[in-house]
This record gives structure tokens, sequence and C-alpha cells, in this order.
């Protein structure tokens, strides 16, 4: 009884920090005066402009679609299942564009492109006006979000790899080599892995405004967020935003519908691990530089880009003096976001694992399609509940920032629990409950302790993902609870390179600290294993 309340509860919970405030935004959408109306949605399906940002952003998600999938999957198979040298140092390398927000990308390539760039004086002013041209433009977008986004079918393949039995690429090598056997027997089976990926980085894509707004590239998501934060329209913005939640809607029911009997879950196969790695012979060290171009070109060459062009103590004084309390508050509210992301996962994930309740593969969807939502999305629809006197308790603090958290990074915390909570033999629960252990005393005591691990890679991915958020907490941060990614964002349009290099060195920094403490922990190096 306890257990069946308790999850309940953390359903409704779930409910009324995320899904309510969508659907709260839709239903002001279509109401004027307490009448139906359908004013605000005739404006956006009537304007050829809102048509226009529609296929910029369907083409520039396409385009960055195909490329991470065409480019993270042979990455993920060569960094899981062969013989690669230095895999662990490289995953991590380019797993790092997606732990900032990507406009960072977007400002050091513009630092080394741009008019007044690096490059600029080493080169034909031609040559630089073309360049950066291309850079603010389509594929520009495209290089930042590419770079951005690639480690998502990377990180996914290897996770599917591991969950394919070796006997069955055994049984293939019996009649075929490892490119038959990849071709025939490995992709196939970790397909639905590589569509999943797809849908991840379309949708991330498709909903980012933060890339095409700096380098000026009008998009949908630019057109809402806009609506909402400069001319304060909000039937406009929720019209405009309207249209991403529905196209997440569908792209998520159509994957969740071809996934849902197809084992898709990340439980690791014990057999996996004994499984022989293919071995790159001749190609071994042409692998290596191929993989080593394409880290540094990038994520190493915009970082180098960075460091020199903040080089000196006055840019970093400078970025302090000017950010340092919203340096603190983004420590502070990712801190926060984390704990509660960790209590709230490890339930949802526990419920989801377990199918402790009917509807837990509703839950399931629900935050995915919560944290696949545009963050412009989200931002919105907390206004749109939020924004009342009574709920000034809310609004008007730091808890609306939190709430956010809350509402599109469940999924990771509740996913990352779900996996590691699948290798704890129910029997151990079953055996407290039969001793007389109630349930609340068995999560705390025995399932809790065994899945310590879970909770702190919880904790730093759910800190990582609050801290780097920018779309919702630039929509709903109140007054003078601005975070750094925030401050960044604003001081981009005048702030010296200088200055604003340097704070997107702090932000790197800030990030990658708890990354690297994860990947350690979480991936320790045997003896034997030097690479």
């Amino acid at each position: 009884m306890q257990k069946r309340v308790f999850l309940t509860l953390i359903v409704i919970l779930l409910l009324i920090v995320g899904l309510l405030p969508v659907l709260s935004m839709v239903a002001k959408s279509l109401t004027v005066d307490g009448h139906l109306s359908f004013s605000a949605y005739e404006g956006v399906l009537a304007s050829s402009h809102q048509w226009v940002l529609m296929g910029h952003s369907m083409v520039l998600s396409s385009i960055v679609t195909v490329l991470t999938v065409a480019v993270g999957v042979p990455l993920g198979i060569l960094f899981g299942k062969t013989d690669f040298l230095l895999r662990r140092f490289f995953i991590f390398l380019f797993v790092i564009p997606l732990l900032i927000p990507p406009y960072i990308s977007a400002v050091s390539w513009f630092d080394l492109l741009g008019t007044g760039g690096l490059l600029a004086p080493i080169t034909s002013p031609r040559f630089t006006e073309t360049v950066s041209r291309l850079l603010f433009g389509l594929p520009g977008c495209v290089l930042v979000l590419f770079s951005a986004f690639l480690s998502i079918p990377m990180v996914l393949t290897m996770v599917f790899l591991k969950s394919v039995n070796p006997r069955l690429e055994e049984a293939g090598r019996l009649v075929s080599g490892w490119r038959g056997v990849l071709k025939s027997i490995t992709i196939p089976l970790i397909l639905p892995g590589i569509l999943l990926s797809a849908m991840l980085v379309f949708l991330l894509s498709f909903g980012e405004f933060g890339v095409p707004n700096f380098l000026r590239y009008d998009v949908f998501p630019v057109e809402s967020f806009t609506q909402f934060s400069a001319f304060y329209n909000f039937k406009a913005a929720t019209a405009a935003a309207v249209p991403l939640a529905v196209l997440t809607l569908a792209i998520l029911a159509v994957e969740f519908w071809f996934l849902r009997d197809r084992g898709t879950g990340l439980s690791l196969a014990h057999e996996a691990a004994k499984a022989q790695p293919v071995r790159l012979g001749r190609y071994r060290t042409l692998m290596l530089m191929w993989v080593s171009l394409l880290a540094f070109l990038l994520v190493v060459l915009p970082l180098i880009v960075l460091l020199i062009q903040s080089a000196g103590f006055e840019s970093y004084g400078e970025a302090l003096n000017r950010a340092g309390d919203s340096l603190l508050r983004s420590l502070l509210y990712a801190a926060a976001g984390a704990t509660v992301l960790t209590l709230l996962g490890f339930f949802t994930g526990y419920l989801i694992q377990t199918k402790a309740v009917c509807f837990w593969r509703s839950v399931d969807f629900m935050t995915i399609f919560l944290f696949a939502l545009p963050g412009t999305v989200i931002g919105i629809g907390l206004v749109s509940l939020w924004n009342h006197q009574w709920a000034n308790f809310i609004y008007a603090t730091p808890l609306i920032i939190i709430l956010g958290y809350l509402a599109r990074y469940t999924a990771l915390t509740s996913r990352i629990s779900a996996t590691y909570l699948a290798q704890i033999p129910s029997s151990m629960e079953e055996a407290a409950q039969i001793a007389g252990a109630s349930w609340f005393r068995r999560m705390a005591l025995i399932v809790a302790p065994l899945a310590k691990r879970s909770l702190f890679a919880s904790w730093i991915v759910g800190y990582i993902f609050s801290l780097r958020d920018t779309g919702i907490t630039m929509l709903v941060y109140p007054a003078g609870h601005d975070t750094l990614p925030v401050r960044i964002f604003t001081l981009m349009a005048n702030g010296s390179p200088g200055l604003i290099a340097a704070l997107c060195i702090l932000m790197i920094a800030v990030t990658i600290v708890p990354a690297g403490i994860l990947w350690m922990i979480s991936n320790p190096v045997s003896k034997k294993e030097a690479i």
C-alpha cells in the first residue's frame, strides 16, 4: 500500500511539474475573453514567414541528424567494438561539446572565422568575408550543432552494442568476416538504438534557439522566444511554440511505438563482457589519425581559440567581476536541481523498472517527451501556469528555475536509475519483504545502498544539465537571479571578445570538472588496460 500510494504521488508530482504547464500554455492560447478562439494559430498558419522558418528548422535538423548519425555510429562501433587506441580519452573528448551550452561553440568559431577573428590577419579579405558569410547561416549552424550532438549516436551505439549477444556474432564469424558480421548481424540488432539517437538529435536540433540566434539564421524556435521575451506577446509565442510540441509528440509516438516491443532496455547483457574486440591490425594507426583529426577540429580547436582569445588575467578578472554572482548562483541552483532530480529520478526509475503501476509506460513516455521538448516551450508553459499573484512564492523565487530543471531533465536521472536498478536481483527486496520490512525501509536500507552508484551518477548528470541550461532559465528566472549561461548569452551582444571568451572558459571549467570525476569513477582503468 505504501509503495503504490507513494509512487502514485510521484507521478502526480511529475504531472504538475512537467505536463500541467504545457497544457496550461495550450489552454490559454485557445481562449480570448473566456471564449474558444483559434485566432493566434490562424495568424501562424496564414503567415508565409512562419512556414519559411519551419522549413529552415526542418532542413537544419535533418542535415545535422544525417551527419551525426553517419559519423557517430561508426565512431561508436570503433570505440565499442574494436581494439582502438586511447578509446576512453577520445570518448570523453567527444562528449565535452554536449556538456556545455551549444552557443559557446558558436562563439569560438566566430572568434576564429569571423571578420575580426584570429584568422583574419593571416588570410585575404575575400576569404575571410566568404567564410564569415558561411558561418552566419545554415553551414555555421550545422557545424556547431553537429559537434554538439555527435556524441549522442556515438554513446547510444556503444550502449546498444553491449546488449548484443556475442554468441550471435561468433556464429556469424564462422561464415563471414567481421565486416559481414557487422553488416548482417550487429547493426540490424542495434538499429533501434541508432533510430533512437537520430530521433533525439533531430528533436534537440529542432528545438535549439541559442546557436541560430547567435549565428543569425532564422528558425522556428527563435520566433517563439522573440515573441515572448522581446514583444511580451504570450499568445503569439504560444502559437509558435505549440507546433514544436506537436512535432515532438508525433516523432516520439512513432519512435515509442516502433521500439516498445523490441527489447530496448539499457540493462547490460552479462555475456557482452566476454565478446572479443575486432582487431584493427594495420588500420589501427590510420583510424587513430582520423579520429584525432576529427577530435581536434570539433573539440580541441574551439577550446584553443577561447583560451587564446581570453589570454590574460584582466579578462578573467573582468569576467569574475561582471558575472561572479551569476557563477555562484549557477553552482547553487545546479546543485539544488541535481539533488531533487536525483531523488525524483530514483523513484521514477524504480517505478519504470519494476512496472509498479499499470501506467508505467506512460510515465516513461511523458518524461522523454518533456526532455525532447524545446526549453522555450517548457519555459513559456511554466510562466503560463505560475505567473499569478498566489504563486509568487514560486514564480518570484529561484524555485521556478528548479521546477524547470525537474520538468525537462527527470528523464535523464530516471533512465540512469532504471538501468542500475535492473541489475539488482529482485530477490533481495523480496527477502526483506518476507521478513516484514516496510517498503520505505526496504528502499532506504537495501535498494538505495545497492544503487548508490546510480544515485551518484544521477546527481552529476543532473548537475551538468542544470548548469548548462539556457532556454528554460532565460525565460523564467526572476530579476537578479540570472545564471552564468544566461549572463553570457546576454553579454554577447555588447561584451568584448576577451570577456566573452573568459566567461565561456569559466563555464566549460565548472562543467568539465564534475564530468571528469564521474567519468573516472564510472570507468576505472584496470592495470591490464592502459588504454
